[in-house]
């Protein structure tokens, strides 16, 4: 962590110092984070676990510039974000983040190439060929490209999701729950390729998951309990997961 919170942390995609995120006042007020401090690292797959009403999604949605503080600051990069106006935060979101999402949220009208670089269309821009292509051969998509939405089986429509997070290069991205709505053997396939896109094309990615199983594809665990981070784990296995979390009673 660096000290003020505002010298540059090297090798980290995005923090947050001393986070706290409040909803309602007096008697009703509830505190979502209470005072986070915490790193995520360029090209590692880091996982968010914790029980529900931990902070996961809060921490996530304010870290991607999604939702305000109330305490605190959030970097991408060296940005912070607090300092930014709205215009300038939809900017960076559009230029530096990418998300995944449980819902894919593919538009059912354009086929999954039309999908994949829609981000990039609607900023006015062209997408890089070369990577376009890369992203696709590494989502195992290249023969269902011309395909739209409802003739994609789900595991496929959520590697259309996670190519679009991918295809225009985010300095990071973040990812939701993104195998939920998947059953094992597809959520599988798309854990494996986040893992890849980590390991060969140095993709820095922020998962939020409950299931063990998921959270043992990353590089780190971040665990959460009201709203503090509590714990961590590197080179998670299943098993160790498992004791983590019945430990902390998530």
């Amino acid at each position: 962590m660096a000290g003020n919170g505002r010298e540059p942390v090297a090798g980290a995609a995005a923090r947050a110092v001393g986070a706290v995120k409040t909803y309602g006042r007096g008697e009703t007020e509830v505190r979502a984070l209470d005072g986070v401090d915490v790193t995520f690292d360029t090209g590692k797959l880091t996982t968010i676990m914790g029980p529900s009403g931990s902070g996961k999604s809060t921490l996530m949605h304010c870290m991607a510039g999604l939702d305000e503080l109330t305490e605190g600051q959030t970097f991408i990069g060296d940005t912070e974000l607090g300092t930014l106006n709205e215009r300038e935060l939809t900017l960076l979101r559009r230029r530096q983040v990418g998300f995944i999402f449980q819902a894919y949220n593919l538009l059912p009208t354009l086929t999954a190439v039309e999908n994949m670089t829609l981000p990039i269309a609607l900023a006015g821009e062209e997408p890089d060929g070369e990577w376009l292509a890369e992203v696709v051969d590494a989502v195992g998509l290249a023969d269902r490209l011309t395909h739209r939405p409802n003739e994609l089986s789900g595991g496929q429509q959520q590697r259309v999701a996670v190519a679009r997070a991918l295809v225009s290069r985010p300095r990071i991205i973040f990812a939701d729950e993104p195998t939920g709505n998947l059953d094992s053997r597809t959520g599988a396939e798309v854990l494996e390729f986040l893992r890849r896109a980590s390991d060969q094309l140095a993709q820095t990615i922020v998962m939020v998951t409950h299931d063990a199983g998921a959270a043992s594809y990353s590089d780190r665990i971040v665990f959460l309990n009201d709203g503090r981070v509590v714990d961590e784990m590197r080179e998670p296995t299943v098993d160790g997961v498992l004791d983590k979390v019945r430990a902390i009673g998530a």
